[in-house]
């Protein structure tokens, strides 16, 4: 379940206005009855959503389309950590994880049995909170493990995670924040009647079972963010601009005094005051009968009575009258965040600070994209809105180059502030953000996940569906005036909250001590009546589609220039790529001189205004090198197809060296370089490569300190010209034929006689996993981060069946083996999977990998229990038959579409298919049994040697531990980036 933060540079306003092109269309809320059931929705909204507000209180909205036969839903609940009582902190967190335990209908193998026991361990947990004494509390303490213990003998752990797979669910999980808590699932269009069945239920009386070790998750997730900076400095952020309201006074995990003592009581309180239907929302878009889902959501959720939900008090803050400067240490690079205060959600200037958030930054011509990105000013920097009810937040965030000191990033993004009071900024900049939301809108009503992900944040959010959609219309009529005035009302030079990210120990850190556990048992062979009731209900078929690439891809050239080509009959949007089969193995110069042209001009416009024009044009361009493939994206409105490929081409074709240009950007590129080194989650990176390949692989295939130097701009140029004489294809999805993309690139487009191939200056192999090694990085931090790294066979596409059936039984989600072992029963880690990989390519070794996240404290349990796990699998012939229940139907509901229809074809290709390889498992795995997957464990993982690379703190590990693993490599920063 994951902590979410609502950091988008479009926030829900902006992306919710799902106009049409038209300017002024009328938006009015109307009233209409259907089957019997009063609903409203907004005239001319192409979303159709409806909006019901059933007899309890239940709010129910409804957007139908049906291009794909699946539909995400949302339960959400308008609590957050805001409405936490001050007491117990974290509470709202812990709800939304306790609410996958069950009922006491499901979850349970004899509730009669279970019940007096988990009374007893909310007796004891009470009496563990109330008592100060340490040697007391751990005496209390053991016996709520033993109590605890006790009754999870009579729990079935993962029975919600189980039904959900077995019916072909995807995106399990629910999310808290500051005012909501939100329930998440993605489900076949013909599960409906199932998923309804096991909601109602889940609300209707959860139980709060398996505690101790759910608790303990919270616990890694809190050590989590102790050793994240980025979630340190947004604690910072908020606690400073919010001393009075709880935005600011609470965090959404908790207190670490609060996690030590929990209240179960005081769990069940909260639910029973906010998890009301009168405070709740059903949200659902997809493939369904808006008459007929109603009828079916009333008949589920009528039993939940209307209350009244306990008041939130606003915590008014008092306008700040002077900088606020504060500091946050830790190992991550330095920064600077800045944070201003602004009105809350519902009002017209939540919706402005939307806008002005573009103005700042939009990823092409915004100011601080132009002032300080593409002058090279800052090695990043950028500004968002982050709207929330009560008040909302502009916040900007900038990272130094070498030299520069925090106070210098600060000035230079108030100077970018200080020209929006100022009127210093071009007169069209409003209209091409209007141009470039129009471009959005359709952007998001393309799937109908974000059809319902922005409904649902308008509604816990309390904003008017109406004024969203009157959004690009409200900032049409804005002037350059408009924009002055409420600059200068909200932003100046002295409102504002500044939090500098510092390089250090932070020696204020404490940790939550893990308690003894002594773990649980899953139960993973037993079922509740309540399970087998659902899985028993019927259910129409819905067929798998089949990719057919010789009549989904229509084809066409540009000379010797292959065209593939996926008409879009849905919107005026395009997607095209230059496709090129090769990348930085080629020329590892390849990536930098894509990075370089954004910062290059031509002989006749600037950088800056090419950025500019391209943003006019709602386009956008960007060029991605990887190893061995290299991708051009062009996108944007059909309308400009033409001349958006014309202006790029211009742009590749006729850049000129700017010396200047080379030297910001190789001293930003060396601060980017040292910075990674402080990053742990790219030290793992590096690691795992070093696992696959060795100690030259691809991670650090990277121009070293001296061949950077030594660079030079026309190197650079030269790649960029000659690029288009190298053999490559173009990939297009919009509303043209294969042969009008052919007809509109041939005079812009222009191909040589004789293409060249692209030679390889290096091939990496991936190394035979001969015996158990360590590979270990030393990185200031609370947790240890452990992956099992082994290269295994070649690519055989035969086992494909049995390794998507085994990889969903064993480790692919919370109802996985790996996961009930490790986190469920064990309480070790937070984070944990584990997978069988096939490689991209046929001549590539398959790969195993195993993760977990843990507690340093913890690494000899952590290990120990996931190689057990890899030694002997598991046996369960309900979770067998669930997983691969819930796999057929996964298949039968997911639709290839769009662009994806020829990522495929290219990702067949270098599997020497011609085929929809999903077809093959989805015609298989019904004859696979269990004996299959476990000689396939067997022969695959039993008694194999790993590569365990392991990123954690030098004095919380012992090197005898770590020995005890395998072979120990200690590897300095050098040897795993290069540089």
């Amino acid at each position: 379940m994951n902590l979410f933060k609502k950091l988008t540079i479009v926030t829900s306003i902006a992306a919710a206005s799902f106009c049409g092109y038209a300017q002024a269309q009328d938006f009015q809320w109307k009233e209409a009855k259907s089957n019997g059931y009063t609903y409203k929705y907004v005239t001319n909204d192409p979303t159709s959503a409806r909006y019901y507000k059933l007899k309890n209180g239940l709010t129910v909205i409804l957007s139908a389309t049906n291009k794909e036969p699946r539909i995400q839903t949302y339960i959400a609940t308008k609590a957050g950590s805001k409405t936490d009582p001050a007491s117990n902190t974290g509470l709202a967190h812990y709800l939304e994880h306790m609410l996958f335990k069950g009922t006491d209908k499901f979850g349970s193998k004899d509730w009669a049995k279970e019940k007096p026991l988990l009374d007893k361990v909310d007796a004891l947990y009470e009496k563990y909170n109330q008592t100060k004494d340490e040697a007391k509390r751990k005496e209390i303490y053991k016996e709520i493990d033993k109590v605890s213990g006790e009754a999870a003998n009579y729990a079935i752990a993962n029975e919600y995670d189980k039904m959900m797979a077995g019916m072909g669910a995807d995106g399990t999980n629910a999310f808290t924040s500051f005012e909501q808590t939100v329930y998440v699932e993605d489900i076949p269009a013909n599960a409906v009647d199932k998923f309804l069945a096991v909601q109602s239920e889940r609300f209707r009386a959860p139980v709060l079972r398996l505690f101790h070790t759910e608790l303990e998750a919270v616990y890694e997730e809190k050590n989590r963010s102790l050793d994240d900076d980025t979630d340190k400095v947004y604690d910072k952020m908020f606690e400073t601009l919010f001393p009075n309201n709880n935005y600011g006074k609470q965090t959404t995990i908790g207190t670490i005094e609060h996690l030590k003592n929990p209240s179960l009581k005081a769990i069940r309180e909260y639910y029973n005051n906010y998890y009301v239907p009168n405070n709740m929302g059903v949200i659902m878009s997809g493939d369904f009968n808006p008459d007929e889902m109603i009828a079916k959501i009333d008949k589920a959720f009528s039993y939940m009575k209307s209350k009244t939900v306990p008041p939130y008090v606003v915590g008014q803050e008092k306008p700040i009258a002077s900088p606020v400067i504060k500091e946050v240490v830790g190992p991550n690079p330095e920064s600077v965040m800045m944070g201003f205060r602004f009105p809350g959600a519902t009002t017209k200037d939540a919706r402005l600070l939307t806008l002005v958030g573009n103005m700042l930054t939009n990823g092409q011509a915004g100011l601080i994209d132009l002032d300080l990105v593409k002058k090279q000013k800052l090695l990043a920097a950028y500004a968002f809105p982050y709207v929330l009810k009560d008040y909302s937040v502009l916040l900007l965030q900038g990272r130094p180059t070498e030299g520069q000191s925090l106070d210098e990033v600060k000035n230079l993004l108030l100077q970018e502030i200080e020209k929006l009071r100022k009127g210093e900024f071009s007169d069209d900049l409003i209209q091409s953000i209007v141009n470039n939301e129009k471009k959005n809108i359709i952007q998001k009503d393309e799937k109908y996940s974000s059809r319902a992900s922005i409904l649902m944040d308008e509604f816990t959010s309390d904003i008017d569906h109406k004024a969203s959609l009157e959004y690009l219309e409200e900032i049409s009529k804005l002037t350059k005036k408009d924009i002055m005035d409420f600059a200068s009302k909200y932003l100046q030079n002295n409102n504002y909250v500044a939090i500098y990210k510092k390089k250090g120990e932070d020696k204020s850190i404490v940790k939550v001590d893990k308690p003894t556990i002594t773990p649980v048992s899953v139960n993973r062979e037993d079922q509740s009546p309540f399970l087998k009731k659902v899985d028993e209900m019927p259910e129409n078929t819905i067929s798998p589609v089949w990719l057919n690439f010789d009549k989904d891809i229509a084809k066409s050239k540009i000379k010797s220039v292959d065209i593939l080509s996926v008409k879009n009959t849905d919107n005026d949007l395009f997607r095209m790529y230059y496709y090129f089969d090769s990348g930085k193995w080629n020329n590892k110069m390849l990536p930098l001189a894509a990075e370089y042209l954004q910062y290059l001009g031509t002989k006749n416009k600037s950088s800056e205004a090419i950025s500019k024009e391209f943003y006019k044009l709602a386009s956008s361009f960007n060029i991605s090198a990887g190893n061995e493939e290299t991708y051009i994206t062009l996108e944007g409105l059909n309308e400009n197809f033409d001349k958006t490929a014309d202006l790029f081409e211009d742009l590749i074709k006729n850049c000129v060296a700017d010396q200047k240009a080379l030297d910001s950007y190789k001293a930003r590129l060396k601060k980017a370089r040292a910075n990674a080194k402080q990053n742990k989650g790219i030290i793992m990176s590096g690691l795992r490569s070093y696992a696959q390949y060795g100690s030259q692989n691809p991670f650090n295939n990277v121009l070293t300190d001296a061949e950077l130097d030594a660079l030079k701009a026309e190197d650079l140029i030269n790649i960029l010209h000659d690029l288009f004489n190298f053999k490559h294809k173009i990939l297009h999805y919009g509303p043209k034929s294969a042969n009008e993309v052919s007809s509109s690139l041939a005079l812009i487009h222009k191909v040589p006689a004789t293409l060249k191939e692209m030679p390889k200056s290096k091939t990496f192999t991936q190394v035979p996993t001969d015996k158990n090694k360590v590979l270990f990085a030393n990185y200031d931090m609370v947790q240890a981060e452990v992956f099992w790294v082994r290269n295994a066979d070649n690519y055989n596409p035969n086992l494909s069946p049995t390794i998507s059936l085994f990889n969903n039984y064993f480790g692919g989600g919370m109802g996985s083996i790996v996961f009930q072992t490790i986190r469920e029963s064990k309480a070790l880690a937070y984070s944990t999977y584990a997978y069988f990989g096939q490689p991209n390519k046929k001549e590539d070794k398959n790969m195993i990998m195993a993760y977990v996240g843990t507690q340093a404290d913890k690494l000899n349990e952590s290990t120990t229990a996931m190689n057990e796990l890899l030694t002997t699998l598991p046996k369960s012939e309900q979770l067998f038959e669930t997983a691969k229940s819930g796999l057929r139907k996964t298949i039968a509901a997911e639709r290839i579409t769009q662009d994806g229809i020829i990522f495929s074809y290219l990702a067949a290709q270098k599997l020497g298919l011609d085929y929809d390889r999903r077809k093959s498992v989805y015609e298989q795995s019904p004859k696979l049994s269990f004996a299959d997957i476990n000689t396939f464990h067997d022969n695959e993982m039993k008694g194999k040697n790993f590569t365990y690379c392991i990123v954690a703190a030098q004095d919380k590990v012992k090197d005898e531990d770590l020995l005890k693993l395998g072979e120990l490599k200690k590897l300095s920063l050098t040897e795993i980036y290069g540089y």
